[in-house]
C-alpha cells in the first residue's frame, strides 16, 4: 500500500554503502521502519542521506508483516538550524524522539502523538523556549498518550487521597504500582522512586496545564518532573534510554 504523510524521522542506520533503513513517524500510519534506497547518494530523491529529526512530506510503501517498506520520496519542509547549533536543546530533541520510538509500536497509528513531537520540536527551536519545560510537558503528554501516567491523586495501595507536597504525606512514587504511594504504604513497596522535592509542585502544574489552564513551570520543578518521567518511561520499558543522561541533568547538578 503506497501512503503520503507527513513524517518525522526517529531513527536512522546504515544499510549499504548508498542505503539506510529509517524510521519514521508518520502521521497517520504510525512507526514505519523503510528501506531508503540511494539516499546516501547526492543525487537522491531526499536529497541525500536522511537525519535524525528530518520532518516533512514521505512517500512509501508498506508490504504488510515483519518486512521493511519501502521510501519512495522523502522531501524535507521544516528545517531546525537552532537545534543543530544548540547542544543542549539538541539533546533534549534525540531523546524527545527516542522516547517516541520506543513507546509507539510499529504500524499502530498515533497521529496525537505525531502532533504532540511536532509542536514539541518547533517550540524547542523557539529561542525564548524553556527547554526543561517543553521537555517535561512532552513526556508528560505522551505518557499519558500511551496509557502509563499513574494515579497522581490517592495513594495507587490504600487510595488514601495525599497531597505529595506535605513532606508528611510522603512523596514517592511506584512505576510498578503505577502511581503516588502514602508514607504509610512506601516501605512495603519493593520498587519505588523519592520524588525530589520541587517534582510534586511541577507535576500539579502540569496537570493545571492539562486542564487548560496557563501555567509556569521553573527550571528547577521541570528537571525535577523530567528525572520522574524518564525514571518511569525506563522503568516501563526495562532499560533507561540511552539519550535521557545528556538531555536530563542529575539530581546535583546544578541545573
Amino acid at each position: 500500500m503506497r501512503h503520503r504523510e507527513p513524517a518525522i524521522c526517529l531513527r536512522a542506520t546504515d544499510y549499504s554503502e548508498t542505503s539506510q533503513v529509517v524510521h519514521f513517524l508518520a502521521r497517520e500510519s504510525g512507526v514505519a521502519r523503510l528501506l531508503a534506497k540511494g539516499t546516501k547518494r547526492p543525487k537522491s530523491k531526499s536529497g541525500g542521506a536522511i537525519d535524525l529529526l528530518a520532518e516533512g512530506d514521505l512517500v512509501f510503501t508498506t508490504p504488510g508483516g515483519e518486512a521493511l517498506g519501502t521510501l519512495i520520496e522523502f522531501t524535507e519542509t521544516t528545517a531546525r538550524p537552532r537545534l543543530r547549533r544548540d547542544a543542549a536543546r539538541l539533546n533534549v530533541a534525540l531523546y524527545m524522539i527516542e522516547l517516541a520510538g520506543a513507546l509507539l509500536a510499529e504500524g499502530d497509528p498515533h497521529p496525537e502523538a505525531f502532533d504532540l513531537l511536532h509542536g514539541a520540536l518547533l517550540r524547542l527551536g523557539e529561542p525564548d523556549a524553556p527547554a526543561p519545560a517543553v521537555l517535561a510537558y512532552y513526556q508528560w503528554r505522551l505518557l499519558r498518550h500511551v496509557g502509563l501516567m499513574g494515579e497522581l491523586r490517592a495513594c495507587v495501595e490504600c487510595g488514601r487521597a495525599i497531597d505529595p507536597t506535605r513532606r508528611r504525606d510522603g512523596a514517592y512514587f511506584s512505576s510498578s504500582g503505577g502511581g503516588l504511594l502514602c508514607g504509610d504504604c512506601e516501605g512495603a513497596a519493593e520498587e519505588k522512586y523519592l520524588l525530589d522535592a520541587p517534582a510534586p509542585a511541577g507535576l500539579a502544574a502540569l496537570a493545571a496545564a492539562q486542564a487548560g489552564k496557563r501555567v509556569v513551570l521553573p527550571d528547577a520543578q521541570a528537571h525535577a518532573v523530567n528525572r520522574l518521567l524518564a525514571y518511569h518511561a525506563g522503568y516501563q520499558l526495562g532499560r533507561p534510554l540511552k539519550t535521557a543522561r545528556l538531555a536530563i541533568p542529575p539530581v546535583g547538578s546544578g541545573q
